[in-house]
């Protein structure tokens, strides 16, 4: 049950001028705890010390673990926000990837952040709160298997009681201004610069699920994050052309990876089928032997996919391995994909099997001991063998800078050959109004093609031509 106390001392008012707002800071102590709340003008912050005031004097009681006058929570709810993400973190748990977990956790961390109750000279620093937060609290399944570790104990411990109330996000003048600290964090790194965009978007979509979960559970009346205009970043939702390899580049790079000893050799063909299959890395990491369909001597194969491992870390999956099986991105649990088998990969998978054979569990891909290959392991030979195979000026330039764009080589490479965009959105895993958003830039020689098509059509005479 909360403590209450009549031990209430009143700071004068603190004006933070920035570069485009001014804050006025109402700061006062309850038990010996310090608390503020921002506010946009001088008037708001000197009714709101007026009223704090005016309690203490009339002998009202303070919250303990609230810093308010009892009387102004009576018709409140009292779930902390520290409470409140707990509780959103555990719903949001069982249906989402580890992935996304993740996600939840580095969004509902920097928010947090705005929501510390105390004053900024607080007993932990900033660091060992995030990691509490980050290692811990935020992880459902190590927060159900265990107390948290000693380092963190007293922290977890102190967080209890050291966020103000969700419900102060609704309330009339400090609520607004809670809300948009809140979107301001969110939008921006631990050094204080701007995130880039797709990290502020997918981190408001978090703050705003987790206001939902507020409201559906009746911790809150409504969505504050909805009530507040905030300018939502412009994304780069289009493949850069310039990361897209052609051909020469690609037999180069794949030439160094085999330079690079029994770890490159190994690890060939493993590049080979993101560059010409259009494989994503943790589909790769999963190819069992039996999803090799068809390989035959000469000609193209298929291969057809049922799973992918995307690495996660530890805290995030249930099983506490960094990696953990999921269905296809963007796929039915159930569904699969089939991905035919470009004959000059055909050979590299013959000449991989035939020289490694498949791991203990059928695994395609795996270490000398047979384990899975770890991810630093095939970005160390990656960024080895690009340094070896491009010229200087190719690796200045985001030409191929991670695995991944060979991937987006792949899909560039089936769209300029003229396949189908339907096609190419099946083998890549991909639904077609996505796939022509994402590589519009990369379909090489549709502007010239379309610019000789309005040429002919705006010739004089053309449209008399048409209508004989």
């Amino acid at each position: 049950m909360d403590g209450t106390t009549y031990s209430v001392r009143m700071y004068k008012s603190e004006i933070y001028k920035g570069t485009e707002v001014t804050t006025y800071w109402v700061r006062w102590k309850v038990s010996g705890k310090t608390w503020k709340e921002p506010f946009r003008n001088a008037a708001q912050a000197d009714s709101f010390r007026s009223s704090l005031l005016a309690a203490a004097r009339n002998g009202e009681a303070f919250g303990i673990t609230t810093g308010r006058p009892v009387s102004w929570e009576r018709d409140q709810p009292s779930m902390s926000w520290y409470a409140l993400t707990l509780a959103y973190t555990a719903a949001k748990w069982p249906y989402v990837s580890p992935n996304h977990r993740r996600g939840i956790a580095e969004a509902l961390t920097d928010a947090t952040e705005v929501m510390l109750a105390g004053d900024d000279d607080g007993p932990y620093k900033r660091d060992e709160i995030r990691r509490a937060l980050r290692a811990w609290a935020y992880s459902d399944r190590l927060r159900g298997e265990r107390e948290p570790p000693e380092d963190m104990a007293a922290i977890v411990r102190w967080l209890e009681t050291a966020t103000i109330p969700a419900a102060d996000l609704v309330k009339p003048g400090i609520g607004a201004i809670r809300t948009r600290a809140l979107l301001d964090r969110i939008s921006r790194k631990k050094d204080g610069t701007t995130a880039a965009a797709n990290t502020a978007n997918r981190k408001r979509m978090v703050l705003g699920n987790a206001m939902d979960y507020a409201c559906e559970t009746g911790v809150l009346p409504a969505n504050p994050v909805k009530r507040v205009k905030w300018t939502k970043p412009r994304t780069l939702k289009t493949v850069d052309p310039r990361v897209v390899i052609n051909v020469d580049q690609a037999q180069r790079l794949l030439a160094a990876v085999r330079a690079q000893g029994s770890r490159g050799e190994r690890l060939v063909a493993f590049f080979a089928c993101m560059y010409y299959a259009a494989l994503r890395p943790e589909e790769v990491i999963y190819l069992r032997r039996s999803h090799l369909v068809s390989l035959p001597s000469l000609g193209w194969g298929e291969m057809r996919l049922t799973h992918s491992e995307p690495r996660s870390g530890t805290r995030w999956t249930d099983s506490g391995k960094s990696r953990e099986r999921r269905e296809l991105k963007h796929r039915a649990v159930g569904d699969t994909r089939n991905v035919p088998i470009h004959p000059d990969l055909l050979q590299l998978l013959r000449v991989h099997l035939d020289a490694f054979g498949a791991g203990r569990d059928g695994r395609v891909f795996v270490g000398p001991r047979g384990g899975i290959f770890a991810e630093w392991v095939y970005l160390d030979v990656y960024r080895q063998a690009r340094r070896a195979a491009f010229t200087d000026e190719e690796a200045g330039s985001p030409l191929a800078e991670t695995p991944y764009a060979l991937r987006h080589a792949a899909v560039s490479t089936w769209l300029n050959a003229g396949v189908g965009p339907p096609q190419v959105a099946e083998w890549a895993g991909h639904s077609v109004d996505v796939l022509l958003r994402v590589y519009a830039k990369c379909i090489a020689g549709q502007q010239e093609e379309a610019k000789r098509r309005i040429l002919e059509a705006t010739q004089p005479g053309t449209r008399g031509a048409d209508q004989q």
